[in-house]
C-alpha cells in the first residue's frame, strides 16, 4: 500500500510544524464507592494488594485535603489546575510552573482540566457520590462527603437531599395522589413503574406503601372474596 502526500503536507513536515495538538490538557478523574476502586494484581501479590490497595486520584484527593489548606477550597474538578498527578508516587503535587495565584504563595495555576467519569443515575449511590464531588469543596474522606451541618448521613443520597442537590419525593407523591383520584389502577401502576425506573425516587417503598391500594383495586376485584388477603403486599 502506498501513501499520497501533497506539497502542503510535505512543507509542513520539512519545517517540523506540529501535526496535531490537544489543548488544554484533560485528565480523567475516577469516582468509586469506598473500597470500590479497581485493583490490579498478580498471583504473587494478590494478598498484599487486597490489604493495601494502591492510591488513586480520588483517595489521594482526600489525603491532600487533610494536609494542604489550599486544596480544601477546591472542587475535585479544579485540582488539576493547581496540582499535577504524580503517577509514580500516586499523589497530587502542587504545580511548580504556571501563573502565580494571588494571595497564595507557592501556588501556581495552569489551564489543565479535570473530567470526572460519567455515572448514570441507575448506579444509585455512586451517582450521588459523583454529584457530591461536583459540589463539595475539600472533602477529606467518604464520610466527610456524607456529613452536612455536622450530621453524618448513612448514604450519599441522603446527603444530596439535605444539600438540595436532588428533588425530594414530594413531587412524585403529589403526582401519584392526583393519579389515584382520576386514573385507573392499571394507569397508576404504569405511572409508578415509570417513576421508579426513570427518576429513581429516594424512598420508592414509601410511595408503594401509600398507593398500593389504589394500584391494586382492579386486581382485588378479580380475586374471589374468600381468597382475598387484606394485607396483600
Amino acid at each position: 500500500m502506498g501513501r499520497y502526500m501533497n506539497c502542503n503536507e510535505a512543507i509542513w513536515r520539512i519545517f517540523s510544524f506540529f501535526i496535531h495538538e490537544s489543548y488544554p490538557t484533560v485528565v480523567n478523574l475516577p469516582v468509586h464507592l469506598e473500597n470500590g476502586q479497581r485493583v490490579y494484581f498478580t498471583a504473587s501479590n494478590a494478598a498484599q494488594r487486597a490489604e493495601t490497595p494502591s492510591a488513586i486520584k480520588l483517595t489521594s484527593l482526600f489525603e491532600i485535603c487533610q494536609s494542604d489548606p489550599f486544596a480544601r477550597i477546591l472542587l475535585y474538578l479544579e485540582m488539576l489546575r493547581y496540582y499535577t498527578w504524580n503517577a509514580s508516587t500516586k499523589k497530587f503535587e502542587r504545580r511548580k510552573q504556571g501563573d502565580a495565584v494571588l494571595g497564595h504563595p507557592s501556588v501556581h495555576s495552569a489551564d489543565a482540566l479535570g473530567c470526572i467519569y460519567t455515572v448514570y443515575s441507575k448506579n444509585g449511590e455512586c451517582f450521588y457520590l459523583r454529584l457530591l464531588l461536583l459540589n463539595v469543596r475539600g472533602p477529606t474522606s467518604f464520610e466527610s462527603l456524607r456529613t452536612v451541618n455536622d450530621v453524618v448521613y448513612p448514604i450519599f443520597c441522603a446527603a444530596c437531599q439535605e444539600l438540595n442537590l436532588r428533588e425530594s419525593d414530594n413531587h412524585w407523591d403529589t403526582t401519584l395522589a392526583d393519579a389515584s383520584i382520576f386514573a385507573s389502577p392499571s394507569q397508576i401502576r404504569t405511572l409508578f413503574s415509570i417513576v421508579i425506573s426513570t427518576y429513581f425516587p429516594s424512598n420508592p417503598s414509601d410511595l408503594w406503601s401509600k398507593y398500593k391500594d389504589s394500584m391494586s383495586e382492579d386486581i382485588l376485584h378479580q380475586i374471589p372474596i374468600s381468597s382475598r388477603n387484606s394485607d396483600c403486599e
